[in-house]
């Protein structure tokens, strides 16, 4: 009801918030699966538990990673609204052939799974991306017009209002999708835990394409006739120039429309075409300045990383943390640790309509802006709160490991699971902040005509993110095991295990990260005054 009474407004539309909705059951449809996938490898397909652990963590990457090289093609040589129906058909491919195999997965073997999990992973790749920025495009707003400040706060609010509720939309999808279908999944069956995604996918497919006269469409031109050859030899002649000159960092802003939240125009518009030399005049213009663009978010791009390994640890070794305590209630009554995962998301879901009227009202006190932060600002702090997350989970895991002490000395003492909660909530409010930051920074940071690369570029955090836990997990494995009695910190036995050490690790590298992306903010802040 509120998302409809701001639209009421004339704030968002109609076609925004079906859109959020779609959004939101393709994000049911995918945790359905995905939150669970670990537990039907092991008990169903009879896996060990290292490899489905591997098979979810390569699966979830590469789904994460493929958007970047669909979003170019989308922004290249196809449209949205195309992109979007197409990729659809393979995301139900996908969704279809996995519920086929868990019904005859007795007669199937056992890499012939592979193709329906990459099947959703293909389709993902496309629909995704596609549909947020499909979505943002009803929203009407033309960023390469110069506006007025009346007008400049209008399409902040915007775009604001249109992000918070997107990930409101995404958060209550997965909230459903990780509390219900593991519980359908476990207690039913896989056949029907899988093909509830797969109809509740069609339908909402069904709703968004019967509503296509509705939708705005916008036609973007290409920089050329060529624009993969000429935006790849751009990145060459970018890379060079930057390297020789030495000055790869964010682009100034010549006043308070152009802070990087809500600006009114993206980086690329402050780069001069007459600076590019006349021998890479075969390379348009733009071309070059959108090369530059791309290149000039990665420093940003690589201080998430960190955050996203953060993010690898409910699903892994919080949800060990948890098989470890007390997690019973009565008797009888058996928590699933795993189930702690939903917490993330109900915090999302709880805080995310507190935030205009509650978080922004208090941050206009502290910062006396009254827009109250950037969008910096906005990810730094749900950077500062995942390391605080870290912090907890290390305290939690002392005091556990201290009480598993006093258990082996005789005393009947135990900690109840939900110690674990306030990590769980830290990391929700986390989300709130930085990755709604995320997809604001990604997408307002890249030219109109490359918005899907923006979002794509965003998702591959986490993509990139989960490939560097595996690492990292693999790298501390290696030196803490070597040290002749062959117990990790990652030890079968939880009372020989050093999860709390794992965690300071984590929380001393998500510190290290975040002062990096402070530095950066400053050189931006430092650079506008200048410029000023």
């Amino acid at each position: 009801m509120t998302v409809a009474g701001k639209a009421s407004k004339g704030l968002i539309s109609k076609s925004c918030i079906l859109i959020i909705v779609v959004a939101g059951v393709e994000r049911f449809a995918y945790k359905g699966v995905a939150s669970n996938l670990v537990t039907y490898l092991t008990e169903e397909v009879k896996m060990s538990t290292s490899s489905a652990a591997k098979t979810v963590s390569s699966w979830s990457g590469a789904t994460s990673m493929f958007p970047l090289i669909s979003a170019v093609l989308v922004d290249s040589y196809w449209d949205r609204y195309s992109t979007i129906a197409a990729s659809s058909l393979l995301y139900v491919a996908g969704l279809g052939g996995l519920t086929l195999w868990a019904v005859l997965f007795s007669w199937m073997p056992i890499f012939s799974l592979f193709l329906p999990l990459y099947l959703i992973s293909v389709g993902q790749a496309g629909y995704n991306p596609s549909l947020q920025a499909f979505g943002a495009d009803q929203l009407q707003l033309d960023d390469e017009l110069p506006c007025c400040d009346e007008a400049g706060d209008q399409k902040s609010k915007k775009k604001s209002l249109f992000f918070q509720w997107w990930y409101f939309g995404i958060a209550s999808g997965s909230l459903l999708g990780n509390s219900l279908m593991p519980y359908i999944q476990d207690t039913i069956g896989w056949g029907l835990g899988f093909t509830i995604p797969t109809i509740a996918m069609i339908s909402s497919i069904l709703c968004f394409l019967a509503c296509t006269r509705f939708y705005v469409r916008k036609k973007h031109h290409n920089v050329s006739n060529k624009p993969n050859e000429n935006f790849i030899h751009a990145v060459k002649i970018s890379v060079k120039n930057a390297l020789s000159a030495n000055k790869l960092g964010l682009a100034a802003r010549r006043d308070d429309l152009h802070e990087l939240e809500l600006q009114e125009k993206p980086l690329k518009d402050d780069f001069d075409a007459s600076k590019i030399t006349e021998t890479d005049s075969e390379t348009s213009d733009e071309s070059v300045s959108v090369a530059k663009v791309i290149l000039r978010l990665f420093p940003i791009w690589i201080t998430l990383l960190m955050f996203a390994v953060i993010f690898q640890q409910p699903p892994t070794f919080f949800t060990k943390q948890g098989m470890a305590m007390g997690h019973t209630i009565g008797k009888t009554f058996v928590i699933p640790p795993a189930a702690f995962q939903s917490a993330i998301t109900l915090s999302v879901v709880m805080l995310m309509p507190l935030y205009d009227k509650l978080v922004i009202p208090i941050l206009r006190l502290i910062t006396r802006n009254e827009k109250g932060i950037s969008v910096l600002q906005r990810m730094g702090i749900g950077m500062v709160l995942s390391f605080l997350a870290m912090i907890v989970a290390a305290v939690v895991e002392t005091k556990r490991l201290h009480i598993s002490r006093l258990q082996l000395q005789g005393l009947k003492v135990e900690l109840s699971i939900f110690w674990l909660l306030p990590q769980y909530i830290l990391l929700g409010f986390s989300d709130v902040f930085t990755v709604v930051g995320m997809q604001e920074f990604f997408y307002t940071q890249v030219p109109a005509t490359m918005r899907t690369i923006g979002i794509a570029l965003c998702l591959s955090v986490f993509g990139v993110g989960s490939f560097l836990s595996a690492f990292l997990i693999s790298a501390v494995e290696f030196f803490t095991g070597s040290n002749g009695r062959g117990n990790s910190w990652f030890s079968d036995d939880m009372n020989d295990a050093r999860l709390d050490k794992y965690y300071w690790f984590l929380a001393w590298l998500s510190l290290m990260s975040f002062l990096v992306f402070a530095g950066l903010c400053k050189f931006y802040n430092r650079s506008s005054d200048s410029t000023n």
